[in-house]
């Protein structure tokens, strides 16, 4: 017990500069939102129902939930008024663990009525690479290669991306459900390695909580920053369509029972809530994986304290 104990300090020792890297990156992040008129609030960690979604599962808290994420609260501030809001705030999700996962991870999630994606998408190369400048890096040291964050960033569309990068066509993933399975193996090691990468324009299919595009409703208003080819941030346009997202949640449900998963309630209240929701868009960002590629971290373990392993 005691050589485990010491040995645990000496990899807390070890983690010192990352941790210090961490805290300091937190301040400066707080600092970009109120210095540019954004309210920083704080939702429910522990809900009755997350939003229902096909690839995500909660960790249970006796007859409620541990949030996947604060989206559902947060919206519902936004369509009571607050028209610019952001949260730092622990997040859970049942069965990730790995270099890149932990079931507890820190999100960063903000939203601001009357923008779409593409100006999210804007706001979120500016956070970044404020945050790195008040840090003093203008370049990310990647594991491969210098990450330069001089703008412009590179912007891909979906489409694009599979037709550069992977072995069979978009469609065809979509049609044999392995979208998620080509996108990690053939198209994120070639995203942002040498400056970061949106990539935009998601299949319908793969937009939960995202609004379609009015002239191409095949795709939603989704986007994904890469960074080193580690995901960091999911934004979207939002749907405010009630009826719309009860039709998607539905399926959901559908989805999740055949997997044998755990069976949510609806959420009826973030549903009313959406007739008031205004225009908006909404991003969620790894604090973990930011730091990871900040400090040139190659697992989500050195930018934490205590991994659940630890406990």
């Amino acid at each position: 017990m005691s050589d485990s104990f010491s040995d645990y300090n000496f990899l807390l020792a070890r983690k010192s500069q990352a941790l210090e890297i961490r805290a300091k990156l937190i301040q400066h992040i707080r600092l970009f939102f109120i210095n540019n008129n954004f309210l920083e609030v704080e939702t429910p960690l522990r809900i009755p129902s997350p939003a229902p979604e096909e690839h995500i599962e909660a960790i249970r808290s006796e007859d409620w939930f541990l949030q996947t994420s604060p989206e559902l609260c947060m919206k519902r501030l936004l369509a009571a008024g607050y028209e610019r809001i952001f949260q730092i705030s622990p997040c859970f999700r049942a069965g990730e663990r790995g270099g890149k996962h932990l079931p507890e991870f820190t999100m960063l999630e903000w939203y601001v009525a009357g923008f779409d994606y593409q100006q999210l998408m804007d706001q979120c190369e500016k956070l970044i690479r404020t945050v790195a400048k008040d840090l003093g890096a203008t370049e990310i040291s990647g594991q491969k290669n210098k990450i330069n964050l001089t703008p412009p960033w590179e912007r891909i569309s979906v489409e694009e991306a599979f037709l550069n990068y992977a072995p069979i066509s978009l469609d065809e993933a979509l049609t044999r459900d392995i979208f998620d399975e080509i996108l990690v193996d053939h198209i994120e090691p070639h995203l942002g390695m040498s400056k970061p990468t949106f990539i935009y324009d998601y299949p319908a299919k793969l937009a939960a909580l995202a609004k379609l595009k009015d002239d191409n409703p095949s795709v939603s208003e989704r986007f994904e920053l890469y960074i080193g080819g580690l995901e960091i941030a999911n934004g979207f346009s939002e749907l405010t369509d009630a009826r719309e997202q009860r039709l998607r949640f539905e399926n959901a449900l559908k989805m999740r029972a055949v997997k044998n998963w755990a069976r949510y309630e609806m959420p009826k209240i973030f549903l009313r809530s959406l007739e008031n929701l205004p225009s908006c868009a909404g991003i969620a960002l790894g604090i973990d994986r930011l730091v990871m590629v900040i400090t040139g971290a190659e697992k989500i373990d050195d930018v934490v304290a205590f991994t659940p392993e630890d406990l």
